[in-house]
């Protein structure tokens, strides 16, 4: 279904703080013992020790579409149920300073959003009013971003064998589509399963599915030199 329901919020809902006038006033009042100080420290190191964050800022930068911390992140209260989102109005990544409290949670979820803000550089999506862009998306972002990486299913009790993978990245993709647009279970449903096997093997910028953070080191210097023997002919 591509036409917009009227009454949809976008999910804007899950993230109050993006009401301007009071983003501003809470901006004011905030010291350095706040959940947002916090925030910013581990966005911080995230953006500069995190191998999946340096790649995709990277590929961004070459992309023409450069990640600018005070511009494009914004550690904000949200709604209990999310930990992050991406404002594509704005061009703003949304990081729930209420939520995160743990590093390696803060890392997967700067990876994670900014997989949407490179596909919305790369590939112009229709946020807004095509679901299966949406769709796309979400399982790229499930895929690449360690949310289904095998110690992060461990950490949930979550076991399985054969496309455990797989099922992982449909549900997670499922769930957000469901969290942020007013449509029915079966009908999100149906939309992943018709991108699905082409968004799962999309894999830039990574070039395959980072695993681990060696993976993805491994995938930053194949990237960083992807030019050099060209430049060599």
């Amino acid at each position: 279904m591509d036409q917009t329901k009227q009454d949809d919020d976008y999910g804007y809902n899950l993230f109050p703080d993006r009401n301007t006038a009071k983003s501003k006033k809470a901006f004011i009042t905030q010291s350095l013992f706040t959940f947002n100080h916090k925030c910013q420290v581990m966005l911080q190191f995230a953006m500069e020790t995190s191998p999946y964050a340096k790649l995709l800022l990277s590929a961004m930068k070459s992309s023409g579409c450069t990640v600018y911390k005070d511009r494009h992140f914004s550690c904000e209260d949200c709604d209990g149920s999310v930990s992050g989102g991406f404002d594509a109005n704005s061009s703003q990544i949304v990081l729930c300073q209420n939520n995160i409290h743990q590093q390696a949670h803060m890392n997967r979820v700067v990876t994670h959003e900014l997989i949407h803000a490179f596909d919305h550089c790369r590939a112009h999506v229709d946020w807004f009013n095509n679901y299966r862009h949406l769709a796309c998306s979400e399982i790229r972002a499930a895929n690449l971003s360690g949310d289904c990486s095998f110690s992060s299913e461990i950490n949930r009790f979550n076991f399985g064998l054969k496309n455990h993978r797989q099922e992982c990245v449909r549900g997670r993709a499922l769930r957000s589509i469901l969290a942020v647009r007013k449509i029915s279970h079966e009908e999100a449903g149906k939309i992943v399963d018709e991108v699905f096997d082409s968004c799962f093997n999309d894999t830039a910028p990574f070039g395959r599915i980072p695993h681990t953070n060696k993976d993805a080191k491994f995938a930053t210097r194949h990237y960083e030199s992807r030019d050099r023997y060209y430049a060599n002919v």
